[in-house]
């Protein structure tokens, strides 16, 4: 029978449910026949404008009501539907789920039709006058909800039944992985017997295209979309920038076990360590990101040779990928030339705030499924990267543990540890 304690004591965390939505779909059987079969939901932007920028491409999700309502709206559905899909899998009901929401989305403001409505409302006013004249002809619950970060939680919150304060947070690219280790983290600490972890992103505007852009992080290779995000390919030149949401039932496993739930697998470690070198560019000798890794496998208690497979953060930028190779390999020394390792990114892009949560999905239906996803675009590889990437086509594979990375800008880097059974 499996133990309802980890080595150090604490309560198993199971998970009992998984939601997933990205630019292949809605759903897993959707996403995972997509990705498994080496398609890529990548495509020409059509939501706006993209005249004179250098990169027109991206992984939005164009096929939902709120994707032509801005970010805040898209970022709130793809975050719903992900998570009701997760809950009608755990059993539990869609209005009364009792737990608490950690919610991983995106920074929020005013969508430009907003700023336009507010730069209307004042004209011809000057000074704080007319910052008194908007606020009075824009007393509306829609606009003030838009630019209030925790809005969206409350929502969640309120239409799933979780209980207490939910939690909102961003930390970058780590931040998908961040909202389950704090689900984790709450369990174990016997503050609740189950917990909704989610990470939502719909925030590909037409200014995040140009920030990123600006700093030379998106790669510029329009001609074919579908091929522009190469993963340790030499010829990478930068992340797709995508859209996207994925929600987890976690629970502990006792409370799992007595109700009759199905265990889809196992949260065993969760590692996380600020890197303060640059605000985009990794410490040089990777320090940060291997002791986070480090820091995952000890919570987790496991050794270097119990890992299966890596989901890899693999963005395809020339920086990230060198820099995850460098960590990897200083952790698992040789053996991380034989390690399966693979990036989802190359078929969905970069979802930010929501690629650790998706991530950590596909992991979880990658041990359960005994399929590993390829890395696809892989026909240049890069000698200085020596890695199994599972090139461009799936492989059948006895996958028990996973360990997920997320290195993310602003130094921010979390690692999850899964496995695929309890102990």
């Amino acid at each position: 029978m499996a133990s309802m304690t980890d080595h150090m004591g604490r309560k198993v965390v199971a998970v009992t449910g998984i939601g997933v939505v990205t630019s292949l779909g809605v759903g897993k059987k959707d996403n995972w026949d997509a990705l498994t079969s080496g398609r890529s939901g990548i495509h020409a932007i059509t939501r706006f404008p993209i005249d004179h920028l250098n990169t027109r491409i991206a992984g939005t999700v164009d096929f939902l009501p709120a994707s032509s309502q801005g970010a805040s709206a898209l970022t709130y559905e793809l975050a719903a539907l992900s998570a009701e899909e997760a809950l009608a899998e755990s059993g539990f009901g869609s209005s009364d789920f009792n737990g608490p929401l950690f919610l991983a989305s995106p920074p929020v403001e005013l969508d430009w039709k907003d700023r336009f409505k507010l730069y209307h409302a004042g004209k011809g006013i000057e000074g704080y006058g007319r910052l008194l004249e908007v606020a009075r002809k824009l007393n509306s619950a829609e606009v003030f909800g838009a630019t209030q970060f925790g809005t969206i939680a409350d929502r969640l919150a309120e239409r799933f039944g979780a209980s207490g304060l939910p939690i909102t947070l961003s930390t970058a690219c780590a931040s998908g992985a961040t909202a389950i280790q704090l689900g984790v983290e709450a369990i174990r600490r016997g503050e609740c017997d189950r917990a909704l972890a989610v990470g939502a992103d719909g925030s590909a505007t037409a200014e995040a295209l140009i920030r990123f852009s600006l700093l030379s992080a998106l790669s510029t290779q329009n001609d074919v979309p579908e091929k522009a995000s190469k993963p340790f390919s030499k010829d990478r030149d930068g992340f797709v920038l995508a859209e996207g949401s994925a929600a987890l039932v976690l629970e502990s496993l006792d409370s799992a076990l007595a109700r009759g739930a199905e265990v889809l697998g196992v949260l065993s470690g969760c590692g996380e360590r600020a890197d303060d070198f640059h605000r985009t560019r990794s410490k040089p000798d990777g320090s940060p990101a291997i002791a986070a890794v480090r820091a995952a496998l000890a919570d987790a208690g496991f050794a270097e040779d119990e890992i299966d497979y890596v989901n890899a953060h693999g963005t395809s930028t020339p920086e990230n990928d060198k820099m995850e190779h460098l960590s990897l390999a200083t952790v698992f020394g040789e053996r991380m030339r034989t390690i399966p390792i693979s990036s989802n990114k190359s078929m969905i892009g970069h979802t930010l705030s929501a690629a650790g949560a998706i991530e950590a999905a596909f992991s979880l239906l990658t041990m359960r499924e005994g399929v590993i996803p390829p890395t696809i675009n892989y026909d240049n590889p890069d000698p200085a990267i020596e890695l199994d990437v599972v090139p461009n086509k799936k492989r059948a594979a006895d996958v028990r543990t996973v360990i997920s990375n997320s290195f993310g800008f602003g130094g921010q880097n979390a690692c999850l540890v899964m496995a695929r059974e309890p102990v």
